[in-house]
């Protein structure tokens, strides 16, 4: 079976780290592109980093997270890290990684466009 698996999530204090996962499972990532979105209640999801596996090897990270936030994969191409750092409470959200192949940097924002979506993974940051 295809599919994306996220991890990671939990409970954490304010100031603290957490590091999530998303692993391919049954494909490799190679020519997708993985991006982790997420979404605090009451509010749309929104994306927050992305790299892209294809021949670009782009990467995205949204601006309010950079320094806190990073992305990257493993060597293998199979699984796709979210390193946050310095948690506030306005992290808190359901984090959601999601595949998408063959894109470019500009559509990545299009939830659409993605094939596979991993289940979520709750990231709580307590003050």
């Amino acid at each position: 079976e295809v599919q994306l698996q996220a991890s990671g999530g939990g409970l954490v204090q304010a100031g603290g780290s957490l590091t999530l996962s998303c692993a391919a499972v049954g494909f490799s990532f190679d020519r997708y592109a993985i991006t982790w979105f997420r979404q605090a209640p009451g509010k749309e999801r929104e994306k927050l980093s992305c790299v892209n596996m294809g021949s670009s090897s782009d990467t995205y990270n949204a601006e309010p997270l950079k320094g806190r936030f990073i992305t990257y994969s493993d060597n293998a191409k199979t699984t796709v890290y979210l390193q946050m750092n310095s948690l506030k409470p306005e992290d808190t959200a359901v984090y959601y990684c999601a595949a998408g192949r063959n894109m470019i940097l500009s559509s990545i924002g299009d939830q659409n466009r993605y094939g596979y979506w991993g289940q979520g993974t709750l990231v709580t940051v307590s003050s």
